[in-house]
């Protein structure tokens, strides 16, 4: 529960002396072929979705500064409800798309958070 929230997944107990790689590859693709063969190219496909998210939260960061024109003071920054609302919505959407909802949550404090703090800087 503490990984993956709900629902939970059936995932099969590890032992200690398992061997590397262990299990089948999860991941399949479209055309029918499954990743991954190796460490070096799952570390290549996250390092491409890094750059992705990455561009995701600068764009976010611009609708951030962006509402800070409607805020007439710093008190107006911080709405507690709000905040929560947001992180709210992503734990509930996040089984949708088979995301561990603790994934969830954890990115979704650490953005709204820093949201704030930037917001707090502008006004």
């Amino acid at each position: 529960e503490k990984c993956y929230f709900n629902p939970l997944p059936s995932i099969p107990s590890s032992t200690a002396n398992r061997t590397v790689p262990w299990g089948e590859p999860t991941i399949q693709f479209a055309n029918g072929t499954t990743c991954c063969s190796s460490l070096d190219e799952i570390r290549v496909q996250l390092d491409t979705i890094d750059v992705q998210l990455l561009q995701l939260l600068s764009t976010r960061a611009s609708y951030v500064r962006e509402a800070t024109r409607f805020k007439a003071t710093v008190a107006d920054v911080n709405v507690p409800s709000r905040n929560q609302q947001v992180i709210q919505g992503a734990i509930d959407d996040a089984p949708s798309v088979h995301l561990p909802q603790i994934v969830a949550k954890i990115v979704y404090e650490g953005i709204i958070n820093s949201s704030v703090v930037f917001e707090e800087c502008i006004v």
